[in-house]
């Protein structure tokens, strides 16, 4: 892989950052200190990512950034489409495809959650549309979280691959088709992993 020496990926990001922020300034009432906290922990997850990438897969091309999905859903009966944004896709000498799926955190994730079948469903089905999109045999497609750590002392950026069986697709498929199913019955299950950051929280609208 080729890089651009030139480019600074630091100063990309806190440009982008410095835009982001100002929009939300205009709607919400932001911590100063967490925004200027976020801005320093970003510098050395900026610059382990490519080595990170390198140590991981070894020589590799990009085949994609962003890519979205947005497919039919040919598993049950449906309308709907399946929308989604792979963070990227990279194809390494093997001919492997992997996708990769950023998620920022503090200092890590614990084991119990590199494996809930909450969290890894999401790169089960960006497989199974990626495969589908692109016509790929699924046994070329791999897939894999990437942590980006805001407070780890070292090791800013770690990649592990999560396995992405049929059995495990299927169970996927079989959740989203349940979730379908509880939309169109106007079924809405509350959340209450995601009270906390609710406006509707203790209030008479909180169900």
């Amino acid at each position: 892989m080729v890089v651009d020496s030139q480019q600074d990926g630091f100063s990309i990001f806190k440009q982008s950052f410095a835009s982001q922020i100002k929009k939300l300034n205009n709607t919400l009432q932001l911590n100063k200190k967490l925004v200027v906290e976020m801005v320093d922990q970003s510098k050395p997850i900026i610059e382990n990512i490519l080595p990170a990438l390198q140590s991981h897969f070894g020589n590799y091309s990009v085949v994609s950034i962003e890519e979205q999905l947005f497919e039919d859903i040919n598993d049950f009966e449906t309308d709907m489409k399946f929308k989604g944004f792979i963070d990227l896709v990279i194809k390494t000498e093997d001919g492997q495809y992997h996708i990769i799926d950023w998620k920022t955190c503090s200092w890590g994730w614990k084991a119990e959650k590199k494996s809930q079948p909450m969290t890894v469903y999401q790169l089960s089905l960006y497989k199974k549309f990626f495969s589908e999109k692109h016509e790929i045999d699924p046994n070329k497609i791999e897939t894999h979280f990437a942590l980006l750590k805001r407070t780890a002392k070292k090791n800013n950026v770690e990649i592990f691959k999560v396995s992405n069986k049929s059995r495990r697709i299927a169970n996927a498929i079989s959740l989203l088709q349940k979730a379908i199913s509880n939309i169109n019955s106007k079924n809405f299950v509350k959340n209450r992993l995601s009270c906390n950051y609710c406006e509707f929280k203790n209030t008479p609208h909180c169900p």
